[in-house]
């Protein structure tokens, strides 16, 4: 029977195994997908089927940069334990690196490392270490330099937040502090000119309605918001935001003081919008016993 790439890809979408490996398996029960399944069973290759319901929540952010391009990736695992793990580590490594080469996440997951593409190494370490894992996000930044910093590093370039820095000018040290501040206050935008007009509507909004609670007349209301306003974008905008390590200054101007200019920032951070599943002892217990 001719092994057709539609059966391999039912395979690997029924098992999470690899594309050699499902090919492999097709050819050797001559396409008879149920004896593929189980030949692949019996090797240890389709352990990923049983681990990608689980959700995946932690891992590690991988930071790399090659002149005035940086690249950031997110990979997940389940426990902070297997973060910590040194093949994990070197794998999310790996994969940052593979970055710096692709222009998005598919091209990444399509990309080649050592001889496997990004998606099937990820998927042959889900059945070697036995948790589910993802290839969850990639960002990339270019611009005259480019600095990068991660926060709780478990490895070099790896940690729970990754930050890249694009700038134009050559005080590297400050820019680093600048992305530390990035880690640190999570801002919305790099300035008001490209914050999401959404969220700006949505918090005038709010605003609206807080100061009509009082009362006052719309003559009045509309001046407070536009304080409020002013505020607002204050505290979510970078370069209008107090800077950490001189509040005296906010970043545009300590960057101005500093010679340099930012241009724009990536913030990753592990985790991030990830609904997790809360589940009581007893009820990890018995779904353990389940299988």
């Amino acid at each position: 029977m001719a092994i057709t790439a539609a059966l391999v890809k039912e395979l690997r979408d029924t098992t999470g195994a690899g594309m050699m490996d499902a090919k492999k398996a097709l050819t050797e029960t001559d396409g008879d997908m149920d004896a593929a399944v189980d030949w692949l069973r019996t090797k240890g290759l389709a352990k990923a089927a049983k681990k990608s319901g689980r959700t995946a929540a932690e891992g590690l952010v991988g930071v790399k940069v090659d002149g005035g391009r940086g690249v950031a990736v997110e990979v997940n695992s389940e426990t902070d334990f297997v973060a910590k793990n040194a093949e994990f580590q070197e794998m999310v490594s790996a994969i940052a690196g593979a970055a710096l080469g692709a222009s998005d996440i598919d091209a990444l997951a399509a990309a080649d490392l050592g001889g496997k593409t990004v998606a099937d190494t990820v998927t042959d370490k889900i059945a070697k270490i036995g948790e589910n894992m993802s290839l969850r996000r990639m960002a990339s930044i270019e611009g005259g330099s480019v600095v990068s910093y991660v926060h709780n590093a478990a490895a070099d370039g790896l940690g729970q937040i990754g930050v890249l820095v694009a700038f134009n000018g050559d005080d590297a040290a400050t820019a680093r502090q600048v992305a530390m501040h990035i880690a640190a206050v999570n801002p919305a935008s790099l300035s008001e000119d490209d914050l999401d007009p959404a969220v700006v509507e949505k918090e005038k909004q709010i605003q609206m309605d807080i100061a009509r609670e009082s009362g006052k007349p719309e003559a009045v209301i509309e001046k407070m918001i536009v304080g409020r306003m002013k505020k607002f974008l204050s505290e979510v905008t970078l370069l209008s935001q107090q800077f950490v390590v001189n509040p005296d200054l906010t970043v545009g101007a300590a960057a101005k003081e500093a010679g340099i200019e930012i241009t724009g920032f990536v913030r990753l951070e592990v985790g991030e919008g990830i609904a997790v599943e809360k589940e009581d002892f007893a009820a990890e217990v018995a779904k353990a016993a389940q299988g």
